[in-house]
């Protein structure tokens, strides 16, 4: 599915295009490629390759690995367990960071009530009661699995399908393949939640890049500022018919630039500039949410008038997708909770709680939840044995790549569903295991791309955001 390539060969040069200079050739090719990305529609041709059942994504991406232990996979039979040393035909010899490898492995049982919601009897943790509002739009996998173990790869494996840097994010992945329904904002937005105490999770620009891609095809952030986007604005005294001018005199040189050098990223910067140009006045409009009724705000609770909070970036969220950007990623981060759990857990329930549900019931009853694929979920979960003294008030958990849950709502999956589960110490998958390249291949799916099709030709080699190792679509959570 790669694009054709935009240098002419010798034979087509000798064959068809005799009198013509290799310059012309090249600027029409620009002509073309740049009228073509003036579409609202613009992807690839042939995508997708069958009908979608979502239109967008909306991925809640709650950096640090959240506990499923006290907020999804209740485990009641742990009590008998606790303070009890992991058998070690449980454990199986599987890695431990070196934070908790010295350390006896007792268990600590899960420290929250669990009750069931809805007609679906979905089991939710009590930190979590608006979403059990919303159990039966939600779909939880509960059998997630990864193979990194320490933050940075296991973030960048959840995201590019790959633990080395370099390789292209989900959400750029798709904006490739295509396009945005908006051609007044980018295909793929990124919103970080500005927290109320410093995280020392870092965030990396590499999560929402681009990769080998064309570089129009990265995550644009949305800063938590009086500038939403650095750059955007034109300085102080230059009207805007002259940045209109001075865009379209750059455009021209870098068409001539562009007949000389046959350079792809020169296309880019021209649609960069013409995208800003646009955006000065469509980010201004989106980012003001003073036209939001006084009920939008009480649904998404008291946080949702602090600006850059997760319950205001939800709204944001909400805005985007009825404008039509095609993938919107929030970040949240201080989930890494290796000690203080019980404080520190259910701060950051109270941040994502009522506004993860509040999404849900908005982009319904506004018609967008059935071509809104919502996904939640972090890089990896926690494991059952307490890090630190298990009984004390400041125990906490390690990081646990075998065993996790996400959820996901609209966008053709299954509502009121609980797919996958683990075995009785949450800490292997005991049924329907959802690799992370199984969960991409999934949302690809959705979006009605074939992900064994959709490939990108770099250095030589055929890439693709699943890889090469088998990613099976997990039919069973599809509606």
């Amino acid at each position: 599915m790669s694009p054709e390539p935009l240098h002419t060969t010798r034979r087509y040069f000798l064959g068809q295009c005799t009198g013509v200079s290799v310059g012309a050739m090249a600027l029409s090719s620009l002509l073309g490629r740049t009228a073509a990305a003036e579409s609202s529609t613009m992807g690839l041709p042939g995508l997708p390759h069958f009908a979608p059942k979502a239109k967008r994504v909306i991925f809640l991406t709650q950096s640090g690995g959240p506990s499923q232990l006290e907020l999804y996979d209740h485990k009641p039979g742990l009590m008998k367990w606790a303070g009890t040393e992991l058998p070690e035909s449980v454990r199986q010899g599987q890695r431990l960071t070196t934070m908790t490898a010295n350390q006896k492995q007792l268990i600590l049982p899960g420290i929250t009530k669990f009750s069931r919601h809805g007609q679906s009897g979905a089991t939710i943790s009590e930190w979590l009661p608006h979403l059990g509002e919303v159990a039966d739009e939600l779909c939880f996998i509960k059998s997630m699995t990864t193979d990194q173990i320490n933050h940075a790869p296991a973030m960048t494996q959840f995201l590019t399908g790959n633990q080395i840097p370099g390789r292209p994010s989900m959400g750029s992945w798709i904006s490739y393949g295509l396009g945005s329904l908006n051609k007044n904002l980018p295909d793929y937005l990124v919103l970080i939640s500005k927290m109320q105490r410093p995280s020392d999770q870092p965030l990396y620009d590499h999560y929402w890049g681009s990769g080998f891609l064309p570089s129009r095809y990265q995550g644009v952030k949305l800063r938590n500022s009086k500038d939403p986007v650095l750059y955007l604005r034109d300085p102080e005294g230059l009207p805007r018919h002259l940045r209109r001018g001075m865009l379209d005199g750059l455009a021209e040189l870098n068409q001539m630039r562009f007949a000389q050098t046959n350079d792809a990223e020169i296309t880019t910067r021209i649609r960069q500039y013409e995208m800003a140009y646009r955006m000065q006045a469509s980010v201004p409009e989106l980012t003001d949410l003073s036209d939001e009724p006084d009920s939008v705000f009480d649904l998404y609770g008291p946080d949702s008038r602090r600006a850059g909070s997760y319950a205001a970036n939800c709204i944001q969220a909400r805005r985007l997708a009825e404008r039509g950007v095609r993938f919107i990623q929030l970040f949240h981060p201080d989930w890494d909770h290796h000690s203080r759990l019980p404080s520190w857990c259910t701060a950051r329930c109270r941040d994502t709680d009522q506004p993860s549900a509040a999404l849900i019931k908005d982009l319904k009853q506004r018609g967008l939840l059935d071509e809104t694929l919502v996904i939640w979920g972090g890089e990896f979960g926690r494991g059952v044995a307490g890090q630190g003294q298990w009984d004390s008030p400041e125990a906490g958990r390690d990081h646990h790549p075998r065993c996790f849950t996400m959820w996901m709502a609209g966008g053709g999956v299954k509502a009121g569903l609980t797919y996958g589960s683990t075995d009785d110490f949450s800490y292997n998958v005991a049924e329907n295991p959802v690799h992370v390249r199984d969960l991409h291949a999934t949302v690809m799916h959705l979006l009605g791309i074939d992900h064994e099709r959709f490939t990108f030709r770099s250095q030589g080699l055929d890439f693709r955001l699943t890889g090469v190792e088998k990613a099976n679509v997990v039919k069973g959570v599809l509606a």
